[in-house]
Parts: C-alpha cells; structure tokens; sequence
C-alpha cells in the first residue's frame, strides 16, 4: 500500500463520536450546531446517515442509493443506532482489498482509501461540531484531526468556496489553535457563541 491507511483513524473517529453521541440528552436535540443548516437531531441524523453510507461503499454497494440522512431515530435511541452503523462500516472496511478498489462517493470515482479518508474528515468535522453544540463534555483525541485537516487541505486547498461545494470558505484560525480548531476554520465554521 502505498498511501496512508485511514482505517485505524476512522476506528479511533468512531470510538470518540460514539463517546459524544452517547452524552446527548433528549433535551439537547434542537439546539444549535456550528453547522447552520443542522440542529442536534439533524446533525446526528446526518452522521448516523453518511455512516451508512460509507458501509454500503464498503460491502460493494452503490453508496449515492443511501438517503445520507435518518430519519425515524428516537430521542432516546441515536447512541444504538451509531453504535450499529459504526460497526457496520469497521466490519466493511477489514479487507485490505476495499482500499484499491474504486468505489463511487457524492465527491467522484475514487480509490476506496480515498473515500475512507474523506469520511473520516466529514465523521471528525461533525464530532466538532457536535462538541461546540453539546458544550464539549468529552475531550477529543487531536489524532483524528490532525489527519482529517492533512486531508481537509488535500480536497479543498482553494481556501475560497461557492455554494457548490458543501463547506465553506476557509477563514483564519485562531492564534495557538489546536487542531479541531484549525480543522473547523479551513472548512468555514465557526464556533458557537454562548450567552
């Protein structure tokens, strides 16, 4: 293999998602996320969707088929239902072949590796963004990051974006960032501003 192996990543983005996923409380699902089109529930909705996404992708499936939402989740349940899509996708992704196998994603026909890199960033961006709206109750391994934002600057490097492409423009970072941080700035968000 001859690039980077997203997978021990991605298992690590997992562990800490699931980690958040699991601090949300009923109460919480329509508060705000740094992501203006999503409040809690969608943003989870979102996450939980795109994970199935991926797992479709990696059993050999047609991905784009996958509504990259979830609809029908209960308040209570969106712990179990990550849990079993997390799952899923550690499990589609094992074989060593799905990482040179060209897969279809929203983005283009791409190297499977390529495609596990891109969800990693997407499953790290939206832990952020879930962080910020949860008020951070669990702290996040800079590991997961540090990747994603290798590749966040790999897919994106025009840091100016039109509505075509589903981040923002990139904006500064704040002085000492660390690497969520950095992560949130090049993909356009910004913190939540709290009372």
């Amino acid at each position: 293999m001859n690039f980077v192996d997203p997978r021990p990543v991605y298992a690590r983005a997992t562990e800490q998602a699931a980690a958040l996923i699991a601090t949300v409380r009923p109460e919480q699902l329509s508060g705000p996320t740094p992501c203006a089109e999503f409040d809690v529930r969608a943003l989870l909705g979102h996450v939980v969707g795109g994970s199935r996404r991926i797992a479709v992708v990696g059993e050999g499936g047609d991905g784009l088929a996958v509504d990259p939402t979830a609809d029908g989740v209960p308040d209570d349940g969106w712990s179990a239902a990550y849990e079993e899509v997390r799952v899923r996708v550690l499990k589609a992704w094992e074989g060593d072949e799905r990482m040179a196998t060209t897969v279809h994603v929203p983005w283009g026909e791409v190297p499977g590796h390529a495609a596990l890199s891109g969800y990693v960033m997407e499953l790290v961006t939206h832990t952020w963004d879930l962080g910020e709206a949860l008020g951070h109750p669990v702290e996040l391994d800079p590991e997961p990051a540090e990747f994603a934002l290798g590749v966040a600057r790999r897919v994106l490097s025009e840091p100016e974006r039109d509505a075509s492409f589903p981040f923002g423009s990139a904006r500064p970072a704040p002085e000492g960032a660390g690497a969520y941080e950095q992560l949130a700035a090049w993909l356009g968000r910004r913190p939540l501003t709290r009372a």
